[in-house]
């Protein structure tokens, strides 16, 4: 069950602590793997609180891409489970031995996302309307006119980013990319909403553009 838990961070002093001892609590025997992206606020030291209560491997990146700073990662994991996890997502829900058996199936497991905005729960209106109650597998998404897979939360085997890794030259959207590619080479995913984590809104954070 042993799992390598990649978290992306840049400048996420608020909230990468609570994602940290989220994957304490859900995950036991884990080790955490940093990518950090030269960030100057308080997150490195607040990371560093952990050091002798798990494994935890900082690892820093200059040229970063989402999908570059994830292959790093991948390549630096001691684990063929892997979680990429949001470094402002917490988890709260969450059946490891039912997800690893998904996996086993399927090339990619994502769970459901609940946004909290300033501490409240919004509604689930544009990106988080995929985040049903429904499992699904390869959803497609009417909004974006392509597949759907979100990296705030998402299982994958090392062996299979090894095969399909992330591409290195998108500036985003690098999982709905990946996604494309399963699909086009007749493999699946699921989206598994017994699952979950809280997504925590950040100013910078892609994910929150549009919720008004």
């Amino acid at each position: 069950m042993s799992t390598s838990v990649i978290i992306r961070n840049k400048n996420e002093a608020e909230y990468i602590g609570f994602a940290i001892q989220s994957v304490i609590d859900y995950i036991p025997n884990s080790e955490i793997i940093i990518i950090d992206n030269q960030s100057t606020d308080d997150s490195l030291n607040i990371v560093k609180l952990f050091n002798n209560i798990c494994n935890i491997k900082i690892i820093q990146i200059s040229d970063y891409t989402p999908g570059k700073s994830l292959n790093l990662g991948v390549k630096s994991s001691s684990y063929n489970n892997i979680l990429i996890l949001s470094a402002h997502s917490q988890i709260y829900k969450l059946d490891l031995n039912e997800t690893l058996d998904y996996l086993n199936i399927h090339s990619a497991v994502f769970g459901k996302q609940t946004p909290i905005y300033r501490g409240k729960k919004i509604s689930k209106r544009y990106i988080w309307s995929h985040f049903i109650d429904t499992p699904v597998v390869n959803m497609f998404s009417n909004i974006e006119s392509r597949p759907f897979l979100h990296n705030a939360f998402c299982f994958y085997k090392k062996e299979i980013l090894e095969k399909y890794p992330f591409d290195e030259d998108l500036p985003g959207k690098e999982d709905r990319y990946w996604a494309k590619n399963i699909i086009d080479n007749n493999e699946t995913y699921l989206y598994l909403p017994t699952i979950e984590v809280n997504h925590y809104y950040t100013t910078n954070g892609a994910t929150w553009k549009g919720i008004g």
